[in-house]
Formats: structure tokens, sequence, C-alpha cells
């Protein structure tokens, strides 16, 4: 561990009473190597469980709770399930809803039945009793998905079971993006430097209290094409609003270089 970082801080998550790392891990790497946008390509070797788990000890010495999860990242829970153990407590976790991915292609349901099934499978996989977070991993028709399906009813209930401590959208859309805030606790929305059409939905989550995780901040991993690495990631979460930056890695050295880059975030 690299003794002169300091720990990323920390911010409120919505109505959970916890607080997440202003970094956040994103785990799509851990179980899914098809149907993916990374400089790599497809067909990369999945890492051990030992290097997962070595992963997951770099990020809790240096602050990072979040982890960003779902099915759809292949077998991605179950691995974190496998190798979390004890440090379970430690982390926040959001995971999602709505999308299989099943012989390279992505599939959706958002009825009442897929929704509570997705939820309990998670809990199995993760190997743990509640969820602190769970997104709609939307097909990019936000409006339909929250005004005319079940899903956003059925979290809810799921909520007040306990299972559930908080859920949102994962948007597409300005639209979109709003309803979910007007609706949930936390929405998703892709921003960074080259890429602001987002930011009125990072603003109306602030006015009214809502957590908001930015997604593609470091452009899928094509970081190289937004500029300076540690000026992106200082723009984005100094954003006021933003409460976690998700990003994905399974590179100790890249992991550090961002954690450098947020040492001054507070």
């Amino acid at each position: 561990m690299d003794q002169t970082l300091k720990n990323v801080a920390h911010r409120r998550f919505a109505s959970t009473g916890k607080s997440v790392s202003v970094l956040g891990l994103g785990t799509v790497k851990f179980g899914r190597n098809q149907g993916v946008k990374y400089p790599e390509g497809e067909g990369f070797s999945l890492p051990s469980d030992a290097e997962i788990s070595s992963l997951l000890d770099l990020c809790l010495a240096h602050g990072i709770n979040l982890l960003d999860t779902a099915p759809a990242y292949g077998i991605a829970e179950e691995r974190l399930g496998a190798v979390m153990g004890k440090r379970r407590e430690e982390f926040f976790i959001v995971t999602k809803t709505g999308e299989e991915f099943k012989d390279g292609k992505s599939h959706y349901d958002f009825s009442a039945e897929h929704t509570r099934m997705s939820v309990n499978r998670s809990l199995q996989r993760l190997g743990t009793s509640y969820l602190d977070c769970v997104l709609v991993h939307s097909n990019r028709d936000d409006l339909a998905v929250i005004g005319q399906t079940p899903v956003l009813e059925t979290l809810e209930q799921l909520k007040q079971d306990g299972r559930i401590l908080s859920y949102g959208v994962s948007t597409y859309s300005l639209e979109g993006g709003k309803r979910a805030v007007d609706l949930t606790d936390a929405v998703m929305v892709a921003y960074n430097q080259a890429y602001t059409a987002e930011k009125e939905v990072i603003d109306y989550a602030h006015a009214r209290g809502k957590a908001v995780l930015v997604k593609k901040g470091l452009a899928s991993g094509h970081v190289n094409t937004l500029g300076d690495l540690a000026e992106n990631i200082r723009f984005i979460l100094e954003t006021e609003g933003v409460t976690s930056l998700v990003f994905g890695s399974l590179s100790a050295a890249n992991i550090l270089n961002n954690i450098k880059a947020a040492r001054d975030i507070r």
C-alpha cells in the first residue's frame, strides 16, 4: 500500500444513512469478457479469485467502499460473493435489475416477477441479506421503463421488506433521468469532460437531495480521448451533486492513479 496516498473522500448516499467513496469500483471485468467496449476488446482473461480479492483489499485500504455490479456482468456477482467474506459489511454494494446477458446479447425484463427473482438471486449470489442499492438497468427507453412497467413499484416493496436499502435507475435521457430522480433514491448518468449532456440531471438530483452515480466517466477505458486523466476525474467529482464516479479496472496501478487524482477531493 502506498502510505503517501490519502483515503478518498466519502459522501452521503441518499436516504440510506450511509456514506460512499467518491470513487466506486465497477466489476463487469470480474465476470464478463463478451460484448464489452474496452480497449483490449473481447476475450481477455477474467481475473482469478485471488486477484479479485487483492483488488478489493486495495480499494478498502484507500477508502473505496462502493462496488458496482449487475446480473448482466456475467458471473461478477457470484465471484464477488465468493471472495468478499467478512468484508461484506465494509462495502456499499450497488447491483442492478432488468438486463440479462445471455448468448452474447442483452435481454430486458422489467416485470414484477423478474424483478423479485433478480433481487433474490443477487442476494444469494452475493452472499448477503440485503443490498445497499439496486438500479434499474434501462433499455434506453427510460420513460417507458419507469412509467409503463411495475419495476419501481416492485423495488419499493422490496425496500419496505428490508431486502434493499435504496433503489434508482441507470438512465440515458434527460427526461428519464429527471423522472427517476422524482420517484427513486438515486440515478446513474453518463458524464465526463467530453460529454456533459446529462449535467441537467445531476443538477436536478442535487437540488432534491438524491444520489448521483456517474458511469462512463473514463469513456469505458478510452480515457485518452478525454485528455488528462486526473483533470477529468477532478472535473467529474468537483461537479456539485455527483456522489461517486464508478470506473472498472483490473489493474492495481490504474486504481492507484485514479485514487491519486481524487486525493484532494472532499
